[in-house]
């Protein structure tokens, strides 16, 4: 999911919130404060905690699972001419990066323990809310 993508689902979220708890444009109140007032997160800092989440089932399967196959594989060959597309595997890689996993393996040994990797998740998307604000 691109930051467009992100971008387009935060705002149809505000504006359903907005018609939930009848604010008017007029009030001038932000969107965080009618998230806060609604006690709610953003959906793409929902999509982001639960793909971690699954990111982390994933790599306690074994290691010669179709997922972890998946999820490491790169394909060869060169895209056409033009702006390569975000794909699902380069964002993964992209937030991996901006973590401090170094790779997929150290971040497997965090995922075997249930509760690092919980935490860790929860931590990482805490940052992006910051960093989304």
């Amino acid at each position: 999911m691109t930051k467009g993508d992100e971008n387009k689902i935060d705002v149809f979220q505000s504006r359903c919130l907005r018609q939930i708890l009848r604010v008017k444009w007029s009030d001038r109140i932000t969107n965080s404060k009618v998230l806060e007032t609604a006690r709610m997160e953003t959906i793409s800092g929902i999509i982001r905690k639960r793909r971690w989440k699954y990111i982390g089932h994933i790599l306690r399967k074994e290691a010669d699972s179709d997922c972890i196959t998946a999820l490491t594989w790169a394909p060869e060959g060169n895209r056409r001419q033009g702006r390569p597309k975000t794909t699902w595997r380069r964002m993964v890689e992209k937030e991996r990066m901006t973590t401090g996993w170094r790779s997929w393996q150290h971040a497997r040994t965090i995922a075997l323990t249930r509760d690092e990797w919980r935490t860790s998740v929860e931590a990482l998307c805490a940052t992006w809310r910051e960093v989304d604000r």
